[in-house]
Formats: C-alpha cells, structure tokens, sequence
C-alpha cells in the first residue's frame, strides 16, 4: 500500500509531496510493508548496535558501572548542548581516554543557541561538538582495550569488520555493502525491510528475558535518557517522551527513522524517499496508527506536522496519504 506526505499551504494547496517507505518487523520477520522495496543507508540509525559492538570489547566491570545517561550519549546525534558536550568529556575520562584520540572531526553545534554561545564567547568547534562524538568515544576506547590500529575508521579495521557482521546478523542479510559516513566510519546499505528486522531485535532484546544483555541496556538508556541520545524538538526524542509506551527511536540522516517497540517486540523503519526529514512525522504517524494503534496520542503534535513561517505563524500542514 504505497504512503505519500503531502506538504499544504493556502487552504490546502499540495506544495511537495513526498513518497515513504517503510516496513514492520518482529522476531519472526517481516509483518508488514508499505511503499514497495528500497535500500538506503543506516547513517546514524544503527548507533546502537554499534555501541553494543564497542561495549561487547570493554572491561565488563567498568561498563556495569556506566550510567544510562553515558550509554544515551553514546547512541547519540546530540546538538552539542553543553550537558552533550559535559557528559561526553566525562565519559572519555571514565574510558581512559582523551578527546585527542577522536576521529570524527569538529563541526558547529546543531543546536542553534548552543553554536550562538559558542561564537559569543568566542570559542571554536571541537571534536566534542561533533553530534557523534558520543559513539566515537566508545569506538576509541574499545580499540585501546584490544591493542588495535588507533585509528578505528577504516572498513578492515577490527571494530568495524564486526559491526558489519552484527549488522548481518540483526538484519538477516549477507554483509552488507558499506560506504563512509559524515563522522568518517562505515555506514552500511541494507533494504529498509532488513532495518525493521534489525530493530525488532533491538526490541527484543530490551524485553524482560533478555534483561542481562548489552542490547537490553543500550537500548533501556536511550528510552529512558532521551535528552542525550538526541536534540530537543526533534522526533525520536519526542517519541520517547510523549507516547503511550515505551518507544525507543533513532533518526539518520537523509529522511530515515527506526524503532523498537518492546512492549509489542516491534521494529519499524520509515524512510523519505526525497531524504527530508520534515516528511517523517506524518509518516510515523501514519505507520503506527496502522500497525500499533494507540501508541501516539491523538493530541499529539509532531515535528513536520505542522508548516510555520519564521515568525511562528502557522501557514500550512503535512499529512500522510494512503494512496
């Protein structure tokens, strides 16, 4: 059943329309799909198996004793607030690291008024303002653990060959293609039905029986410390705050969202064909309304659902069609 998000202005005139794909998964495949088949890139929706993968190499000790929020922001695509940037130093000192050791590079804060302090005060972008830094705090200090090439970029380094073997296994794929993120390591090109099956696992591993693993708590943190695994106002924070059950949800770039529903053992992957995220919250809305009823208020406003001006007016809408 093909999914489009109209984009209205004037009364109802379509100004864009944006055709979605996406899909729904449990433990024994996929249940549903929406839009026809496509394959894209993770980007930064598959964090958390990544930092499973990091954590699987450390001191089982010390990785007991990190906080929820430590494991949040190491899924992150933070704004670089200053609790982001704060909580990042402090974990790099927790793993024995430095921030030196980074390999993401710097860039201005997402967050607008965090980059507007920044520039006041004259300061410049570090490695910590990086919206990744977070997981490539964990990626450095899995490879100093290990006594690998410091360097933990590259496809053959030892890390990331085994991302690429958990990314097969979680999606029930071969291995998948890979090419270089924005932060500089592997993202990997998988069909969007293979995504939902990948968080499906996500989903099950954060049930009440798999409460010992490494995937329960990665994936407990980030429902659970929203605020540092994202952005305030975007979507897969919002989605965490405000539905009715548990939701854990990561966003990637280029128009892509997963989730894990654990209550459901749910995984659902929503992607916009034209790569703009605006189109997502409609679509999420769209999708959950179809397969899990009752999960999103019906009051609730989601980002992109509603079209304002610069100065707050609103002056239009988007809305997902069932075509």
């Amino acid at each position: 059943m093909p999914l489009l998000v109209e984009q209205l202005r004037g009364g109802g005139l379509v100004e864009t329309v944006h055709p979605i794909i996406a899909a729904v998964a449990d433990a024994t495949g996929v249940r549903a799909s929406f839009g026809g088949t496509f394959a894209c890139f993770w980007r930064s929706s598959s964090k958390p198996m990544q930092l499973v993968t990091s954590l699987e190499q450390l001191d089982p000790a010390l990785v007991a004793a990190l906080p929820r929020e430590a494991l949040a922001v190491g899924a992150a695509s933070h704004g670089a607030t200053p609790i982001h940037t704060e909580r990042v130093a402090s974990l790099l000192t927790t793993l024995g690291c430095t921030e030196h050791g980074l390999r993401c590079g710097a860039h201005w804060p997402g967050d607008e008024e965090s980059a507007r302090a920044l520039a006041r005060a004259g300061g410049e972008p570090t490695a910590l303002h990086n919206n990744c830094s977070g997981k490539h705090a964990f990626m450095l200090a899995a490879t100093l653990a290990r006594g690998w090439d410091p360097d933990y970029r590259p496809a053959d380094h030892p890390l990331q060959r085994l991302n690429a073997a958990r990314m097969a296994e979680w999606c029930g794929t071969p291995a998948p293609a890979s090419a270089i993120d924005g932060c500089g390591i592997p993202t990997f090109h998988h069909p969007v039905d293979s995504m939902a099956r990948g968080f499906a696992r996500l989903a099950a591993e954060m049930s009440a029986s798999n409460m010992g693993s490494l995937a329960h708590r990665v994936g407990w943190a980030m429902h659970l410390a929203p605020a540092m695994t994202s952005s305030p106002g975007e979507l897969d924070a919002l989605l965490a705050t405000a539905a009715t059950e548990p939701v854990t949800a990561k966003r990637g770039a280029e128009g892509l969202l997963c989730l894990a529903l654990p209550n459901r053992g749910l995984g659902i992957a929503v992607k916009a064909l034209t790569g703009v995220s605006t189109a997502l919250g409609p679509a999420v809305r769209a999708v959950l309304d179809e397969v899990a009823p009752g999960v999103l208020p019906a009051d609730l406003v989601l980002p992109g659902e509603e079209v304002r001006n610069v100065v707050g007016a609103r002056v239009g809408e988007r809305r997902a069609v069932w075509s």
